[in-house]
């Protein structure tokens, strides 16, 4: 789980990144989900529902673990 949670935050940086850039660089849409999994909006939500739930998991055991050190 620690590595999918990861590797989901990544994914939605990196798309994050995409977004901003896109639209800083005259307004394209670089939104790599929305273009994979545009046709599918329900599959588009549950990917963004998952890449939050992972930042947060992830925060959640950073936060802790830091309490226990």
């Amino acid at each position: 789980l620690p590595m999918i949670a990861w590797w989901l935050a990544i994914i939605g940086a990196l798309n994050w990144l995409l977004v901003g850039l896109g639209s800083a660089m005259g307004g394209a849409n670089w939104n790599v989900v929305r273009i994979i999994f545009g046709a599918w909006p329900g599959l588009e939500n549950l990917v963004y529902i998952l890449v939050g739930l992972s930042g947060l998991w992830l925060l959640w055991n950073e936060l802790m673990g830091s309490k226990k050190k």
